[in-house]
């Protein structure tokens, strides 16, 4: 089949889809309930799920995947791998090596192995200066980074250490043109009880082989709230937020010198220029409350010149930047802002529970010409809804995403039963490319290496890694036809 609907047609609200579009490449069937298991990878013993020997995922024919780094391994410098895999970012490494940077979204008191073990035996084997938050009661923060080796070419997993600690809830992030991966905490958490720091920033983690841990310093710039990725446009070096709350904003902040995010700058909220705090989540109870007399969602692919207004006191021990933008900026609301990235001169952002259904967004910005000037006003960025599928089995409550070598949106999901790596066409046409066989655990981090050749995923619970590898010359033409 075809797929011979207008973009808008395809995706316009209260649809129901028709013939869905979520094409399992050999999934044999079209709905989440009906779809069938086909040959995959199965892990080697003794790794298992649901205490039995299990394939980790469900991929279509000629893909195959490599699990690695699973939560509890030792790691080369003799701490353990965390748990809660989450955001991750692929840079390329010395001798044609990819580096990865994975977070891990751990609190203090998660019942869940850390670093340092069960018992933070091992917390002699780090600088314990270079711990962000070491914590009361013998209770030091879990969040962190690590960083993987990996070489593309033959396959092999080669080495992985602990980069960033001391963080909680360090859910995503974003890479710099300037070759660092920022780590985000999705929390607000204050310095109180089991917590001796302020928590709600962002951390700076260089690229390399050699492990050690970052200097943790708090961007503290760069806002205090629930953190969930960024993204930094490479012209400009202007860094994009998202807020992962009901009621969000979406963030750029404004460096005093490009490349230096430590050295502070400007934080601003986007602002629809003809809509007084737009509320772009198209909830229909949400917007009769501001209009009750009529229902008027957000289009699809309709361009909104935006402005950015400036935030205070951006530090916020009340959490009330939200408060600050919408009711006093007519900042726009977005509906749980979660990945982004940019490429191609715009940037893609998800909104997990956006949409009439609820079931996610995918917003596009394209920045001014002029983007962080005075002259942008003249010729302003503009913001877009790029698909609200509204229908779960087409996509269930986007989060993490990256852009494919050839164009496509690879979204992780973070729903409520089966969990699926999603692709997006250009067109706004949506499949399924893989399947977690193993559980309802939430995929995170999709990242392509360097040369294109691999595609790299988190599986949350339990935390494992995986790298995809396959005919991604031809996906493209296979996802168009059953």
């Amino acid at each position: 089949m075809k797929f011979n609907l207008s973009r808008r047609q395809f995706l316009s609200y209260g649809a129901v889809a028709v013939a869905s579009a979520a094409v399992g490449f050999g999934f044999s069937g079209v709905s989440r309930k009906l779809i069938k298991h086909v040959p995959g990878f199965r892990p080697d013993p003794p790794y298992v799920f649901n205490e039995t020997p299990n394939q980790l995922l469900d991929l279509p024919e000629g893909f195959v995947a490599h699990a690695f780094s699973r939560t509890g391994e030792i790691m080369d410098d003799g701490l353990w791998v965390p748990g809660k895999h989450d955001g991750m970012a692929a840079f390329p490494g010395p001798n044609g090596k990819t580096i990865l940077i994975r977070n891990h979204e751990l609190n203090a008191t998660d019942k869940i192995i850390g670093p340092f073990g069960w018992n933070n035996e091992k917390l002699n084997l780090v600088d314990t200066e270079k711990i962000y938050d070491l914590g009361s009661n013998k209770l030091p923060c879990l969040g962190s980074t690590t960083t993987l080796v990996y070489d593309t070419r033959t396959g092999t997993f080669e080495k992985h250490f602990l980069s960033m600690a001391g963080s909680i809830r360090n859910c995503a992030g974003g890479i710099t043109p300037w070759n660092t991966w920022v780590t985000c905490e999705e929390t607000v958490q204050k310095k109180e009880k089991t917590y001796q720091h302020d928590h709600g920033y962002n951390f700076e983690v260089p690229v390399t082989t050699t492990p050690g841990l970052a200097a943790p310093i708090p961007l503290k710039a760069m806002g205090r709230f629930n953190h969930e990725a960024i993204a930094v446009d490479d012209r400009t070096g202007i860094v994009y937020e998202t807020e992962d709350r009901h009621d969000g904003l979406f963030y750029r902040f404004i460096p005093d010198e490009q490349g230096q995010l430590a050295k502070g700058g400007r934080l601003q909220a986007l602002k629809v220029r003809d809509k007084k705090a737009a509320d772009t989540r198209n909830w229909k109870k949400g917007l009769q409350k501001i209009a009750p007399w009529t229902y008027e969602p957000m289009p699809v692919s309709e361009k909104m010149a935006v402005e950015w207004v400036d935030i205070e006191n951006v530090e916020s021990p009340k959490d009330d930047l939200r408060k600050q933008g919408i009711e006093g900026k007519n900042a726009a609301k977005f509906a749980r802002g979660e990945g982004i990235w940019f490429s191609g001169n715009e940037f893609y952002i998800a909104c997990t529970n956006g949409g009439i259904a609820q079931k996610g967004q995918i917003w596009r910005y394209i920045p001014s010409p002029y983007e962080g000037t005075t002259r942008e006003e003249k010729q302003p960025g503009t913001l877009e809804l790029f698909i609200e599928p509204n229908d779960s089995n087409l996509l269930e409550n986007a989060d993490n995403l990256t852009v494919a070598p050839w164009g496509d949106l690879i979204i992780c999901e973070d729903g409520s039963k089966d969990q699926y790596i999603v692709g997006v066409t250009p067109e706004g046409h949506t499949y399924q490319f893989a399947r977690n066989a193993s559980n309802t655990s939430e995929f995170a981090g999709a990242t392509f290496s360097p040369d294109g050749t691999t595609l790299f995923v988190n599986i949350q619970n339990p935390g494992v890694t995986l790298a995809i590898t396959g005919p991604w010359a031809d996906i493209r033409q296979r996802h168009l036809t059953v």
